[in-house]
Formats: structure tokens, C-alpha cells, sequence
């Protein structure tokens, strides 16, 4: 992994424009290509980011970004669509290159790891006629939780909380964007399922058009519902 902390500007070309003013940033070029942005805020969401397969050329800036201080400028551009990253730095004060080996991925709690389980098992909870395709679907940012086929056939990406809250919206609609890239996948649709879901992550999934899911975590396991036996 690089990691570049520096002054710059950055405008993204693709699907829409968008334009980072000059501040300092730190600027992450993973191991598998992926290039992201962040700011010194706004948690763990970089503030634009480029997905492999990707190019990145480092050059010299040209007259109008000179002019304007640049020092030098880095083309990120995708192998596969029109996306288009020009990082211009005009001071660099770090540049580091580190390894850091395989990771092993994230280890869910018992309760998340049970209802992935038992959801895969279950999966007609989803709707009638869904078919499992595969649990742990990896992508190039992470593994979706369970990846299905509905009644007619498309695709199904099902993320999984505990507790649904916005930011597990935020991470489905990653994965959802990358995997509708996909051309033998899209169109992908989303489920954010969870034993509770606040209703500002409702709200903001049905707004995306994702379909939220609550799950009986209980039922799924088949425990008797005391509160429900007479004696």
C-alpha cells in the first residue's frame, strides 16, 4: 500500500463532474489498484475513490495547472468505463510504501456469522422463487454477505447487521455500485436485512431503491417463543 499525505486538487470525470478544492489530503493506492481519497474527517468514507482495473501515470502537470502551483499530476483512469481521476499536487509531505501481507478478512460476531448461516438457508425469506448463489460473494472492497437470484433470475445482494443503521446502507450501496458494473451480474438489486433496522437506515435504503428485511433471528432458529406458552 502507498500512502501519499500532500496538497492537491482532484477532479473526477465520469458519469457526473466533481471537483476537490486545493487542501491537504491523504491519497491511498491499495495493493489491488484502487485508489482513494480521504480528508482528515468523515470517518472511514474516502471522499472519491477509483475501483480496479484502473491506469495510474504519474506526470508533469500541464501549463494551467502549473501555473496555479501543481507540481506534478496523476491520471487515474478506469480499464473498463470513461472514469477519470487528475490528482494535481502542488506540495507532498509524506510518500510511504508499505506491505502488509494477506489479511485474513473480517470475523463477524457470533449473531452476524448465525444469520448469514440461516439466512442462506432460508433463503425464500427473501421472496418466493430466491435461490442462493453463494455466501461471502467477494468483491474488490469486501465480501457481500450473500449473493442470490430472485424468482426471474436477477441478481441479489444482501447485506447483513445486527442492528441496521445508516452507515450498513452506505456499504451495500458500494457494493452494489461495483457489482452493476458487472455486465453478468447487472442489473444487481439490494436487501439490507437486520434484526432491527433504525428508521433513518430505512428511510435511506428505500430512498436508493434498496429493500430493507427484518429478520426473526429466534424464528430462524427454530427456539420456542416462551412468551407465547401458556404455561
Amino acid at each position: 500500500m502507498r500512502l501519499v499525505v500532500a496538497k492537491c486538487s482532484v477532479d473526477y470525470e465520469g458519469r457526473l463532474r466533481a471537483h476537490l478544492p486545493l487542501a491537504t489530503r491523504l491519497i491511498m493506492v491499495k495493493a489491488d489498484g484502487s485508489v482513494l481519497i480521504h480528508s482528515d474527517g468523515g470517518s472511514y468514507k474516502p471522499l472519491n475513490w477509483m475501483n480496479p482495473p484502473l491506469v495510474l501515470r504519474e506526470a508533469s502537470p500541464d501549463e494551467d495547472a502549473a501555473a496555479l502551483g501543481a507540481l506534478s499530476v496523476w491520471h487515474v483512469t478506469s480499464a473498463k468505463t470513461d472514469d477519470k481521476l487528475t490528482i494535481n499536487f502542488h506540495s507532498i509531505e509524506h510518500d510511504s510504501a508499505h506491505e502488509l501481507g494477506v489479511d485474513p478478512g473480517l470475523i463477524k460476531d457470533g449473531v452476524e456469522a448465525d444469520l448469514q448461516r440461516l439466512l442462506s438457508e432460508q433463503i425464500g425469506l427473501l421472496g418466493d422463487g430466491h435461490r442462493l448463489v453463494r455466501r461471502e460473494y467477494m468483491t474488490a472492497i469486501g465480501p457481500v454477505d450473500i449473493l442470490a437470484r430472485d424468482g426471474q433470475g436477477a441478481a441479489v445482494a444482501v447485506e447483513l447487521k445486527r442492528r441496521g443503521d445508516i452507515d450498513g446502507v452506505e456499504q451495500l450501496t458500494r457494493y452494489l455500485e461495483l457489482l452493476n458494473r458487472d455486465p453478468l451480474l447487472k442489473p444487481v438489486t439490494g436487501v439490507f436485512a437486520a434484526q432491527q433496522i433504525k428508521p433513518q437506515a430505512r428511510t435511506l435504503a428505500e430512498d436508493r431503491g434498496i429493500r430493507c428485511l427484518t429478520l426473526d433471528y429466534d424464528a430462524m432458529r427454530g427456539v420456542d417463543d416462551s412468551e407465547g406458552r401458556l404455561f
